[in-house]
């Protein structure tokens, strides 16, 4: 005898399950992969403060180890600020060459030992970092590193030891003010 009614599969509640577990499955996988994205973020941003951390280290080292170079003379020479980074890790304005930096560091951000360095006249006086980007960190930071807040780009964190000025005899020496030193300037 024909069946004249509606044709029952009679396996379509199965197919209708497993219809809503694939779908339960693709959102399952949709929101492990945005939660992936936003740990990503989260660790790229914390990558980005790490790096910050080690450049205002790094620029610190540099800047005291011209400094050390500066005041480091030898009796009767005049002082005078290093013509390259190398003549930090190598003073050899003595019988023994003197290391006022252990080794060059890179700068952190790039990764290159490459960095950009501050002129007065042909000698160094400070350096900054050759990284693209705009800082995380934009206030709160030490007192020698003061003029980095509100900057929006970290050349403009520039890590200068500024000589004194020879006053006349009688007179405290004083700083030079900053925009005496120049532009900072790449090195080659």
């Amino acid at each position: 005898m024909l069946h004249s009614g509606p044709l029952r599969h009679r396996n379509s509640a199965p197919t209708a399950a497993r219809g809503v577990l694939l779908l339960g499955l693709l959102l399952g996988l949709a929101l492990a992969g945005l939660m992936l994205m936003l740990a990503l973020d989260v660790w790229a941003l914390e990558r980005q403060r790490q790096r910050e951390q080690e450049l205002l280290f790094v620029g610190d080292q540099y800047r005291a180890a011209i400094q050390r170079y500066f005041y480091a003379a030898p009796k009767g020479t005049p002082r005078v600020l290093p013509a390259t980074l190398q003549d930090l890790q190598q003073d050899d304005r003595y019988p023994i060459p003197v290391r006022h930096l252990r080794r060059l560091y890179p700068d952190p951000l790039t990764g290159e030992p490459r960095w950009g360095a501050v002129m007065q006249g042909s000698r160094i006086t400070g350096v900054y970092s050759l990284g693209k980007g705009t800082p995380l960190k934009v206030a709160g930071f030490r007192k020698s590193d003061e003029g980095f807040n509100g900057r929006s780009s970290y050349r403009d964190w520039a890590f200068v030891f500024v000589p004194p000025i020879h006053a006349p005899p009688g007179r405290a020496a004083r700083a030079a003010p900053a925009d005496a030193i120049g532009v900072p300037t790449t090195t080659p």
